[in-house]
């Protein structure tokens, strides 16, 4: 697997960055969206990122366009949403694709590290999503261990590990999600 602090990026504000400026750090990286039904997330991941990053959490928002076309904006315009709408004051990086053939090598290595994601009704939500993409899109979700819908959640440890994997439904307070990250911090 790639180490995943050297892959590049762009923060949401243009200018060049990598994973590496948080390296000791446990992460928490979500490719988000800002016309989701799930977009009520940023809240629960603003929450997340205030209360554990003196512990040593970053949350790393990825926005990506690739689940019903629901970040249709420019980084600007997203960025202006995501502060305005939800005071996100956790990293955001340049919208990037976390599916098909452009896929973004920084999510290439996270799925490749953990190809199936944590989620008591992940299939029921698969089953929902597709009912839903069939009808508007005439599409159908991505086959595991594709990114399944906006807001999937990596957990990446203190050394670069990916540890864990939620699906979008598994909200950002969820318990178990919650563990997850006391442990890496403990780590």
């Amino acid at each position: 697997m790639a180490d995943i602090h050297n892959v590049p990026l762009q923060r949401i504000t243009g200018e060049p960055a990598t994973l590496g400026e948080y390296h000791g750090k446990v992460l928490l990286l979500v490719n988000v969206a800002s016309q989701c039904g799930l977009t009520p997330q940023y809240t629960a991941l603003e929450a997340l990122h205030t209360r554990f990053k003196d512990a040593g959490l970053v949350v790393c928002g990825f926005p990506a366009n690739d689940f019903g076309a629901q970040e249709p904006g420019t980084d600007k315009e997203i960025h202006t949403f995501c502060t305005t709408n939800y005071s996100v004051n956790f990293p955001m990086f340049s919208k990037i694709a976390v599916t098909g053939a452009e896929t973004h090598p920084l999510y290439k290595a996270l799925i490749a590290a953990r190809p199936q994601a944590t989620g008591d009704s992940r299939e029921g939500f698969r089953q929902k999503l597709n009912g839903f993409l069939a009808s508007k899109h005439n599409s159908s979700t991505n086959p595991e261990p594709g990114i399944l819908w906006n807001f999937e959640k990596f957990l990446v440890d203190r050394n670069g590990n990916v540890v864990g994997r939620f699906s979008p439904e598994i909200t950002p307070d969820d318990p178990a999600v919650v563990s997850a990250i006391e442990s890496a911090l403990k780590s």
